[in-house]
């Protein structure tokens, strides 16, 4: 067992610890209270020894595994998981237990969050994706009649424990996808972190490159956790990304690649290409429907009428956070269709 980071989330009383290293799964109860009776929620892509590991180290487990898959990520699914809370007997002195990637991280929070108007809950990203951002900062949310996360909560976990050890059993489109969340916030927040992509430094020294990730939203969240202001910067390439994705065919990550695009400067877009193609994430939007597009932008949660917040980069490590017409995110998602022209 390696902890090689220890980074405290201040939030004052809903502040908790995530722990990133290597071996650690196997030793989660020294880092989660789990003398308790603990719900571990999981899915079925996720190797069943990554549940059991956990499921090991507490005093009474029930692991409850759901289908595999954002499309999954619905009031069935957790209207499941809470029925199988509450055959389990859970109690509010109790825990819930995320063990899997980003959409198991939504769903147990959700979960934990509305189970008895609240248990602890505790979180084990095992997707790069999940690692480097959503397994922190407390959203959680489930999707509802094709809208993206419109029903959720903001509910801090109590812990997090980040096994980079568990990648090694991702495939290169699930790893490539957790690293444009990388690429993301470094173009909103950190212009070194940025260069050192250029540079390749996440095929040396991935741990780094999570740990850098990791401070940046944790500065974000700490400054404004409840997305009033400067967290809404977080959602840079997601305005155009979540309808991108609702048209099927790509991942999370994948999509939020493409999303970045129209929203950067000509000067921007051409540095990023080549990092984004390195890291075989795709950047042709040639083949998106504009239309839907934005049809589905309008009914998203950040949506305002004829407009919506949109985070823009004119360079690296900085950000404009403005109030944008739908009608020029089309304009800008039309201009970006043929990349190579950028």
């Amino acid at each position: 067992m390696t902890v090689k980071h220890t980074l405290k989330m201040e939030l004052g009383d809903s502040g908790y610890n995530i722990y990133l290293g290597s071996d650690l799964l196997s030793s989660s109860d020294k880092f989660f209270d789990l003398d308790c009776r603990a719900a571990i929620v999981t899915d079925s892509g996720v190797p069943k020894a990554y549940s059991e590991a956990v499921a090991a180290r507490c005093r009474e487990a029930k692991i409850i595994t759901v289908p595999y898959g954002e499309e999954n990520k619905n009031i069935d699914t957790y209207s499941y998981i809470c029925k199988e809370l509450l055959a389990f007997g859970l109690q509010r002195k109790d825990a819930v237990v995320a063990v899997g990637g980003g959409v198991v991280g939504d769903m147990a929070g959700f979960a934990a969050a509305t189970y008895m108007r609240g248990v602890r809950f505790y979180n084990v990203p095992t997707t790069l994706l999940s690692q480097v951002d959503s397994s922190i900062g407390g959203k959680c949310a489930i999707d509802f009649l094709g809208v993206k996360n419109i029903l959720g909560a903001f509910y801090q976990p109590k812990a997090v424990l980040i096994d980079t050890d568990v990648l090694s059993t991702l495939d290169a489109r699930q790893l490539s996808a957790g690293l444009a969340e990388v690429v993301k916030m470094s173009l909103t927040s950190d212009k070194d972190l940025f260069l050192d992509l250029e540079n390749e430094l996440w095929k040396k020294d991935l741990t780094n490159v999570i740990y850098r990730a990791l401070m940046i939203k944790k500065n974000v969240v700490e400054q404004d956790e409840r997305e009033s202001s400067l967290r809404k910067i977080l959602n840079f390439g997601h305005t155009l990304g979540h309808g991108i994705e609702a048209l099927g065919g790509y991942l999370h990550g994948e999509c939020v690649a493409l999303g970045m695009l129209p929203m950067c400067s000509s000067e921007v877009a051409r540095k990023l290409i080549p990092i984004l193609k390195d890291m075989k994430l795709p950047t042709d939007l040639s083949d998106i429907d504009p239309d839907a597009v934005i049809e589905y932008a309008k009914h998203d949660k950040k949506g305002n009428g004829d407009f919506c917040d949109a985070v823009f980069v004119d360079t690296p490590g900085s950000y404009r956070l403005e109030s944008a017409s739908f009608s020029e995110l089309y304009e800008r998602l039309k201009n970006s269709m043929n990349s190579e022209a950028i």
